[in-house]
């Protein structure tokens, strides 16, 4: 119904934006990621959209990419698996980052989400497989390699999140292989951000 939202960020709020269309400031939840990207009230924002209806409420929720929103809707047609728990996925995980743990088998990286445990990591996966197209990962997406898993892995027992790990490892160049040589220059990347 709704399938993007342009407009001025009004209000940021803990897990939403309130964007000001006109004379209307409508409450848009987003990931985490989104949250961190904006910038700053007054500032130009777009957004692809999915509305949730409900008897009692209309929720809407945003999105920086297609492929973000892509995503999501496919979180939300795995049972048990609700609109906040899709948001938690996106707001901790890359698609790819996501994408290479589900062609890898590894519920680990899913349990790093808030509020998902061993269990609901394996079925969350198990269902994945099926509903993901790992064909454009294993082809033109860079994969995250075990080295670079380990690395985040470091960086978020530091108090980074995740996004930010993932952030700093795209600027480090392919050819340092090791992992103390990747943590220091991702942490030298971050104290510069």
């Amino acid at each position: 119904m709704i399938a993007t939202i342009s407009g001025t960020i009004q209000k940021i709020e803990e897990s939403s934006l309130v964007i000001r269309l006109g004379g209307v400031g409508v409450r848009v939840n987003v990931p985490r990621n989104v949250l961190e990207d904006v910038g700053g009230i007054g500032r130009p924002i777009s957004l692809h959209t999915h509305l949730i209806v409900r008897e009692t409420e209309l929720t809407l929720y945003g999105f920086a990419t297609q492929e973000d929103l892509q995503l999501f809707e496919i979180l939300l047609s795995i049972s048990g698996v609700g609109p906040k728990m899709a948001l938690a996925v996106l707001g901790t995980l890359s698609p790819e980052l996501l994408k290479n743990a589900v062609m890898r088998e590894d519920t680990a990286v899913l349990q790093r989400v808030p509020g998902i445990g061993k269990k609901t990591a394996e079925r969350v996966m198990f269902q994945l497989r099926d509903k993901l197209d790992l064909t454009a990962t294993s082809t033109g997406v860079p994969l995250v390699s075990d080295v670079d898993a380990d690395v985040i892995d470091i960086l978020t027992a530091l108090g980074f999140s995740i996004v930010e790990a993932q952030a700093a490892l795209q600027n480090i160049p392919r050819d340092v292989g090791d992992i103390d040589g990747r943590v220091q220059l991702a942490l030298q990347h971050l104290d510069k951000t």
